[in-house]
């Protein structure tokens, strides 16, 4: 497309100043994580798994989510899901392979997340462009110990820009996630600890854990410690897939893409 089109333009480079791969790690973070959990958690997600023929509830967010490490105990889903209660994990992950398998759930949960761009990203300027510097930003990522951004990152993408753009971001908050997962558990934090510590009581439900909780007041500087971590691990991609300019254009981009999905509300 021409110029001005914003479907193949970037973000005007020449007027930006180049990010650390530190900076570009914290300005980059809270959007993608927030656009990645809004593809989740999006009734449309869940809709069109019903279309598809997943039954009510979690059964085709972890099949289709946990579709990628293949046919699977419900056991290994949710030691690399980490968050959630185990036995949460276990039910839904054999419900939902019982629909179409573990790789046939993946499948159609990549498309999922392709139509949810398409539904979201369609009219933003610069979403090619977009896509094209998070594939090499996930390309230049160590997968190791991160079984999850592993699968996903293999996964194949759309051709165009708002259905790669949806499938990307899912991608790179699973990256996001799996550093996450690796930082609290070096600071000795378990995961009901770590939701506890930062999030509450609300969120450990919505992960399946169930009352009573203790209370981990005194970890939330453990949390703290598990954040910054995060961010380092997040940093050698930054530094060796994107050049300064490049982090900052994709910093500006993803802080459009979030704008517009959520109509310019905060991440």
């Amino acid at each position: 497309m021409e110029a001005g089109t914003g479907r193949r333009g970037s973000c005007e480079t020449a007027r930006m100043d180049p990010l650390t791969p530190l900076e570009a790690v914290r300005v980059t973070s809270g959007p993608f994580h927030d656009l990645g959990g809004r593809f989740m958690a999006s009734r449309s997600t869940f809709g069109r798994g019903a279309e598809w023929g997943w039954p009510p509830g979690l059964s085709f967010y972890v099949a289709g989510r946990g579709g990628v490490l293949g046919d699977v105990d419900g056991a290994v889903v949710a030691a690399a899901f980490g968050w959630f209660n185990p036995a949460v994990v276990r039910s839904n992950w054999e419900a939902g392979i019982a629909v179409a398998g573990a790789r046939g759930a993946a499948r159609r949960y990549n498309e999922a997340a392709a139509l949810w761009g398409r539904d979201r990203l369609t009219t933003m300027d610069g979403i090619d462009r977009l896509a094209e510097l998070a594939e090499r930003l996930v390309a230049a990522a160590d997968a190791t110990a991160r079984p999850l951004f592993a699968g996903w990152r293999a996964e194949p993408r759309v051709e165009d820009g708002p259905g790669h753009a949806g499938q990307i971001i899912h991608v790179l908050r699973e990256w996001r996630g799996a550093n996450h997962l690796i930082a609290t558990t070096a600071v000795g934090l378990s995961p009901l600890e770590a939701i506890l510590a930062r999030d509450g009581e609300g969120q450990a439900r919505t992960c399946g854990w169930e009352e009573p909780f203790p209370d981990c007041s005194a970890l939330r500087g453990a949390r703290g410690e598990a954040e910054a971590m995060t961010d380092r691990l997040c940093a050698p991609a930054f530094e060796q897939g994107l050049t300064g300019l490049e982090r900052a254009e994709l910093a500006a981009l993803a802080s459009a893409a979030h704008a517009a999905v959520t109509g310019g509300r905060g991440a």
